[in-house]
Parts: structure tokens; C-alpha cells; sequence
């Protein structure tokens, strides 16, 4: 069974995958949908032929017509679209995945399995509200995500300098946590204390400690923080990215500017 969409404006059903690749990089706004959608009303996935949609990603309702439990091919589409985050009431995020996540999330939904990233009911409000929760470092790229605040990064998309970096947790990541924030991450310096007791990151250290190309894909001014996090809905279906200490941002386009002012 074929996924279908009132948004679509045309489908090729042999167009050569290196004019998508080209697309792709050449207009992210565009969908290019070629990853496989799981039918709210089915666990069988079926690829779509690659197809070409002017599609709102921002939109729940087009998120679930679209990618229905596909959340793996939700978060792949939304990296490549440079799209961004609204958190705590109007600072805009672009959301960044380590190449080693996007890879591991492209086979997931390619696969789908028990791997799937799910997203908890609006009854879990904050991470400590979900099933078998702990004040951990641990990860399981599903549940729960490795992640950095990134700011100062002169191109990032939302108007701000911010990035919400997700990466690879248990895997090799060269983008992930280095052993200094992961064994950092504990006690009162753990994720779920306030900002303040624990320590932002400069470029320069992150590259000492082992994430090497920090400062080269995030600029040398660059500094993070970083969190865990987790997937959850609200009550109007809308999808929020949540921090453990509560912070927590919807996919949204942002304010419009109005005569060059917001």
C-alpha cells in the first residue's frame, strides 16, 4: 500500500537517483520523499517511488498523512530540509543530526523493527514522566537521544545562531558525546540540574576532547551544551523535542518578518 498526498504536485517513477541527490542539496525546502512510510492503519511498510512534494513539514496533520510512525524518515527529512525548532517561547533552532545518527536512522527507516524512535503520549510531559526513566547518561537512540545546545553558529537557520545537534548514542560517532560529558553527565552536573551548575563547552575543548570537526561544521566561535533527549506529543498532536531539565522546542517555520522587522 502507497502512501498518497493532496500536496503532491508530481511523481517520477524513474527519475536517476543523482538528479535527487543534486535536488536535494539544491532546494532542501523540496521534499524528496523516497524513504518508506508506515501506514497508520498497517505495520507493513511500503517504499514509495521517489516522488517530488512542496510539503509542511511543520504541519502535524501533513507529519502523519506523510510519515504516519516513520519518526526515523520524519527526523532524516527534517536535518535535510535544514529545518528548525521553536524552544522556550521563540528561539529558533535549526536541527542538526551527526552524519553517524542520520545514517543510523536512514536504515531504521528503511527497516523499521523495534528500533523505530518513538514518540511518548501527552500524559509524559517531561522525560522523568516516562516508563523505566533514570537520571542516567545512557541513550538507546529511540527513547532517549544524546544531543548538544549549540550557539554561535554564524549560518544556522532561524535567524539566532542556535543549533539542536543530535548524535549517535552506544555507536561510533566521531560527532558524539566525548568521555568528558558523558562521565560530567551525573549528579548535580547532570542534565537534569539547572544550567548553571554545569559546564558550556568553547570549540577549542570539544576538539580536544575528541570531537575533532566541531569547530569546522559549527564555526570557531561556536560553544555547547549538551543533553539528553527525548520525543513527545501534546495534546493538538503537535511533535516537541524536550531536554531533560525541560527545556523543549516544536518544529516551527518561525515568526515572519514584516518590512525587515519581526
Amino acid at each position: 500500500e502507497q502512501a498518497t498526498s493532496s500536496r503532491m504536485k508530481k511523481v517520477f517513477f524513474s527519475l536517476p537517483a543523482i538528479f535527487v541527490a543534486v535536488a536535494n542539496l539544491a532546494s532542501p525546502s523540496m521534499a524528496f520523499v523516497a524513504s518508506p512510510v508506515v501506514s497508520k492503519s498497517s505495520s507493513i511498510f511500503s517504499t514509495l517511488a521517489t516522488e517530488i512534494a512542496d510539503v509542511d513539514v511543520y504541519d502535524p496533520a501533513t507529519r502523519d498523512e506523510m510519515y504516519g510512525s516513520n519518526i526515523a524518515s520524519y527526523l532524516v527529512d527534517l536535518h535535510k530540509r535544514e529545518a528548525t525548532f521553536d524552544f522556550c517561547g521563540g528561539m529558533m533552532f535549526q536541527l542538526v543530526l551527526s552524519d553517524a545518527l542520520k545514517t543510523h536512522l536512514t536504515t531504521v527507516a528503511s527497516n523499521g523493527g523495534d528500533t523505530m524512535p518513538v514518540l511518548s503520549d501527552a500524559s509524559k510531559p517531561r522525560m522523568s514522566d516516562v516508563e523505566g526513566y533514570e537520571q542516567t547518561h545512557t541513550a538507546d537512540n529511540i527513547v532517549y537521544f544524546h544531543g548538544r545546545e549549540v550557539r554561535s553558529v554564524p549560518d544556522a537557520k532561524g535567524g539566532f545562531g542556535f543549533v539542536l545537534q543530535l548524535s549517535l548514542a552506544n555507536g561510533d560517532d566521531p560527532e558524539g558525546w566525548t568521555k568528558e560529558e558523558i562521565s560530567e553527565y551525573s549528579g548535580a552536573t547532570g542534565g537534569w540540574a539547572s544550567d548553571r551548575m554545569r559546564t558550556w563547552r568553547k570549540g577549542d575543548r570539544l576538539v580536544s576532547e575528541g570531537f575533532g570537526s566541531f569547530q569546522s561544521r559549527f564555526g570557531p566561535d561556536a560553544f555547547a551544551l549538551h543533553h539528553r533527549f527525548y520525543l513527545r506529543l501534546d495534546g493538538g498532536n503537535r511533535m516537541w523535542l524536550s531536554a531533560e531539565d525541560g527545556c523543549e522546542g516544536t518544529p516551527s517555520a518561525g515568526r515572519k518578518k514584516f518590512m525587515g522587522m519581526w
